[in-house]
């Protein structure tokens, strides 16, 4: 036997001691989809390539029709992932030092020798991966935005002029952080029937340590919610981001790309921060802009209450998307300082057409009438009306544009 083929061999036989320890424990239960998920991927081996989510949901599921991203799949990795850990808590690695792994973002069992082994490749993007994934899908979506709409990409040599809006940004010596409202989902598991396990958006469970408290506060309702890693991003986002990333690159200074989830409250004694969102993926700043705002959310995030007024500005989108009717969407335009010296604009909208339709008027060279006039003197907010038709914008008018603080 070759010294290659020896080697091969002792790895086989450590990988499938180590199974055998691993079932022979219980940790996976006595059967059940968990432990039939367990087998397939120890079947495979801990040299295969990553099996697909699509063989797992045939193989293990039974569901031949599954589609590519399927929820299921992930949710039992995610389980296997943490049982794995619990177990090599609990009995500890096995006597040479190794155990096993499921490394995220691949769906195989790996044998690691974690003693004096540097850190692979994969371990690296493993740990960079939520940070990197919403820049990646930011990146990706600004330049197809640039690309569906015609647009030049906007990383351009020369940087567009800023407006009045921008200007104190191009003038601020601090770094730059674009916060982009994401959306943060976690599984709730059925622990009878764990096949039925679903991803949920709850609008008071904005980041994992969200989730914890909810489970604190009110476990009958939390009980079986398990953090799964997963956020998203409206795709409308693109449109804002991809118009102003070059105006605040083009004052030289460094610019960043983060979620709001991932905003942290010292963040903003150190950055100058922009908003590009919904009104219901603010998190963390949804509190710093309405603190001194003149307006504020209704009922729902579809309501903008004007304080002053007392009239409510309701988006039409959920209800006429379908339709070819006409409705009415709403974007909003803030910028002011905080306390601790911080800059601060939002770009946001009620839904996806208000949030479109205010990304060029942001980016243009001057902000439209009476709105570059105040947002030359100071702080300043601004509603628009967006009219949008099957999610598209139409057209724009600007209902009220006022100083901040008055």
């Amino acid at each position: 036997m070759t010294e290659l083929a020896e080697a091969l061999s002792q790895d086989e036989a450590a990988f499938a001691a180590e199974v055998g320890r691993v079932r022979a424990s219980g940790t996976l239960g006595e059967g059940g989809r968990l432990l039939e998920l367990f087998d397939f991927l120890a079947g495979r081996g801990g040299n295969k390539p990553s099996a697909s989510q699509a063989e797992i949901a045939e193989m293990v599921f039974g569901q031949t029709e599954a589609g590519a991203d399927d929820a299921t799949v992930r949710v039992y990795i995610h389980r296997l992932r943490k049982r794995l850990e619990e177990f090599y808590a609990a009995k500890g690695d096995a006597p040479d030092g190794s155990r096993l792994t499921l490394p995220s973002g691949t769906y195989a069992l790996r044998l690691v020798r974690a003693a004096g082994e540097p850190e692979t490749e994969d371990a690296i993007q493993s740990s960079r991966r939520p940070l990197t994934l919403i820049i990646g899908l930011v990146a990706v979506a600004a330049l197809a935005a640039a690309f569906f709409a015609g647009w030049a990409v906007p990383w351009r040599d020369e940087a567009p002029p800023a407006n009045a809006l921008w200007q104190p940004f191009i003038d601020s010596p601090r770094p730059k952080l674009i916060v982009v409202g994401d959306y943060y989902m976690f599984g709730e598991i059925d622990s009878v029937s764990p096949e039925r396990g679903r991803l949920i958006r709850d609008f008071r469970v904005n980041s994992p340590s969200d989730l914890i408290q909810m489970q604190d506060l009110e476990p009958e309702r939390y009980g079986n919610a398990e953090d799964v890693g997963l956020n998203y991003l409206p795709f409308s986002v693109a449109y804002g981001i991809s118009g102003i990333a070059p105006v605040l690159a083009g004052g030289g200074s460094q610019v960043s790309v983060i979620a709001a989830s991932e905003l942290e409250p010292d963040m903003l004694n150190y950055f100058d921060v922009v908003y590009v969102g919904l009104f219901s993926g603010m998190a963390l700043l949804e509190d710093v802009n309405f603190m001194d705002s003149g307006f504020q959310m209704g009922e729902s995030y579809d309501e903008v209450l004007d304080k002053a007024s007392g009239k409510t500005f309701t988006s039409g989108e959920a209800r006429s998307l379908a339709s070819p009717a006409y409705y009415s969407d709403f974007g909003y335009i803030a910028r002011f300082r905080t306390p601790s010296g911080a800059l601060v604009a939002i770009v946001a909208g009620a839904r996806d057409t208000g949030l479109r339709g205010v990304a060029p008027i942001v980016a243009a060279p001057r902000l439209p009438g009476d709105l570059d006039k105040i947002a030359r003197k100071g702080d300043f907010e601004a509603l628009f009306q967006i009219t949008g038709q099957q999610g598209a914008d139409l057209a724009e008018k600007l209902i009220l544009a006022r100083p901040r603080g008055d």
